[in-house]
């Protein structure tokens, strides 16, 4: 699909720029053209003036020898009687020695219901005007125009061609630059699917295992089949979390999930989403530390808030080493920043999957993941909800510094 919108953009591209050179060039063309005709028409009438009062040898000039528009145009005057009855022909810089010819070209020119027009054969445009004297025909040669507009095509053709080759490229250029982010998140979204399927397959699988087992045993009582019938009601859970937290990220995507920012007092928000892990905490023996400011207060939605407070919590408890320790903190930086971070010691993110913590179904460590029942989503969702209070999440990992999540908002509101 990208491929065919590949070729479609530079398609829709090299017609559009083919329509405005082509129709530049034809511009120029009939413009040129009718300045060309304007000139021999001109000339013609300048020729037929000057005959007026010239003998045989009377030789038109047209244009002062000064201009730098000056130019001898091969032209010559037939002068006929009222019977049509050649008895002057002169010209400058034109054979008229083949009187039959000459005929030959008047007769064409009588013929004709057009006092002005041209005579292809002879590549003459010719001007025809009529008196109580008689007809006055003047003739201009074409070949310079002729030249003229036949080396223009030949420019233009070449240009054209030029120029269709350097915008093909600079089109499959912009091609590429343009549907990058299109094809990022094709890519995205079929691998976002991939996983989300193979997710779902996981409980699909142990619930009709488990279901199959229970049916096997039809007069069994519901207490002989308990621990079957607890494992499908674990899975369902868990894939009903799946399809929540999938939901979520759906609207996100499609910015229907949008909050009405509300001024809420942050800080109590995080301690009390920092109660129920306590308990959590103290199970598995590992140690919490807290430095959270009073009375800090965001625009934004409490649940939302609490929702990633807990998700980062829950992510810092997973991947804290043994007996280790997590830090929260929450505090106010100048220009009304409030920071949020939450810290683990253990092992650390390797630096080149830093950049894809945040993304959906990723995880760094996936045989650990698996046993604690994550999906990978939980940052996921974190960054989205960041991004709903156009808040910046960031994470740094080290050895000697563990990892850290931060959370920066911007714009708080004074208490």
């Amino acid at each position: 699909m990208i491929k065919k919108l590949k070729y479609k953009f530079i398609l829709i591209n090299m017609i559009l720029i083919t329509t405005v050179l082509g129709s530049i060039f034809v511009t120029v063309y009939v413009s040129t053209q009718q300045r060309l005709v304007g000139d021999s028409m001109k000339t013609l009438q300048n020729a037929i003036m000057e005959d007026r009062g010239g003998g045989a040898d009377h030789k038109p000039i047209f244009g002062a020898k000064d201009d730098p528009g000056f130019m001898h145009i091969p032209t010559f005057v037939v002068s006929l009687d009222e019977n049509n009855n050649i008895i002057d022909v002169h010209g400058a810089l034109y054979d008229l020695s083949d009187h039959e010819a000459v005929n030959k070209i008047v007769k064409e020119c009588l013929a004709s219901e057009k006092d002005s027009g041209i005579i292809a054969d002879a590549d003459l445009r010719y001007l025809r005007q009529s008196s109580e004297m008689g007809i006055k025909i003047a003739f201009v040669d074409r070949k310079m125009e002729i030249r003229t507009l036949s080396s223009l095509i030949l420019t233009s053709v070449a240009v054209g061609t030029g120029s269709l080759i350097v915008f093909f490229f600079i089109s499959l250029f912009l091609a590429k630059w343009a549907l990058r982010p299109v094809e990022k998140a094709w890519e995205q979204q079929q691998q976002f699917v991939a996983d989300a399927s193979h997710e779902l397959r996981t409980p699909l699988t142990v619930i009709l295992a488990n279901a199959g087992i229970v049916l096997s045993h039809r007069n069994s009582t519901v207490q002989d089949q308990s621990k079957w019938i607890e494992y499908i009601q674990t899975e369902a859970t868990r894939m009903n979390t799946l399809v929540d937290n999938l939901l979520f990220l759906a609207r996100t995507d499609d910015a229907k999930n949008k909050i009405i920012p509300m001024r809420i007092n942050l800080s109590d928000a995080v301690y009390g989403e920092l109660l129920p892990f306590e308990s959590v905490i103290y199970e598995q023996e590992k140690e919490m530390e807290t430095r959270i400011d009073p009375d800090l207060y965001v625009n934004g939605d409490e649940n939302k808030l609490k929702q990633l407070v807990a998700i980062l919590l829950d992510n810092a408890i997973k991947y804290s080493d043994e007996h280790g320790k997590i830090s929260v903190s929450l505090k106010e930086y100048p220009e009304r920043k409030v920071v949020l971070s939450v810290t683990n010691t253990g092992t650390a993110i390797p630096a080149d999957q830093i950049d894809s913590i945040f993304d959906r179904f990723y995880r760094a460590d996936e045989s650990r993941s698996r046993e604690q029942g994550g999906y990978g989503l939980g940052l996921a969702i974190a960054q989205s909800i960041a991004l709903m209070h156009n808040a910046k999440i960031s994470v740094q990992s080290a050895e000697d510094s563990g990892t850290v999540f931060s959370v920066i908002f911007g714009g708080v509101s004074p208490a």
